[in-house]
């Protein structure tokens, strides 16, 4: 059986390297920023969003256990606003939408009116031959709508600068898929 996370996993690491630059555009528990800064080394930097306090300290936690904390720049703040923190371009960024895993309060989830300017914002910074990994959880309304929106967006890129992939199983419906932004190299 296909490991989702794991295959998220290799698709970053074809693109980030250490000393670069990444966003955690929906920290949740930290996972994906420890994975993002254990990435980018001691000379790189991670960027990471979430709108609940929670999230913050759990992944400050998990971050500080680890020693990563000190690569990372933890912001209380909607991903929509990333503009406002995140300088220059990055070289991997991930989504995983939906709600915080583990909070029990499913009423605060990723929305589309949030989610879709932070991923336009992200488009606009990915470097060259960066990536872009957006996990979409159709399972529930929001979250199909969600979905919905953000594959009509990314169908729209230009080909000759991003690769767009979807990675589904076809027989699981309501099973989580994500999409791979990948920014071509650009050659001199």
């Amino acid at each position: 059986m296909i490991d989702l996370l794991e295959l998220q996993k290799s698709f970053i690491d074809r693109h980030l390297h250490a000393g670069d630059t990444a966003v955690d555009f929906t920290m949740g528990n930290g996972y994906d920023t420890a994975f993002l800064a254990d990435r980018v080394g001691a000379f790189g930097k991670v960027y990471a969003f979430d709108i609940q306090q929670k999230a913050v300290d759990s992944t400050k936690n998990r971050l500080t256990d680890l020693g990563l904390y000190d690569r990372c720049t933890l912001i209380l703040d909607s991903h929509s606003n990333a503009d406002k923190y995140v300088e220059g371009c990055f070289k991997a960024g991930m989504f995983n939408l939906g709600w915080l895993p583990g909070s029990g309060d499913k009423s605060i989830t990723t929305r589309r009116e949030t989610t879709l300017p932070a991923i336009r914002f992200a488009i606009s910074r990915i470097a060259s031959d960066g990536i872009l990994l957006i996990a979409i959880y159709p399972g529930h309304p929001e979250g199909d709508a969600e979905g919905k929106e953000v594959c009509d967006y990314l169908s729209t890129l230009d080909r000759r600068v991003f690769c767009v992939t979807q990675v589904k199983i076809l027989n699981s419906p309501t099973s989580p898929y994500f999409m791979i932004v990948e920014k071509k190299e650009e050659r001199s």
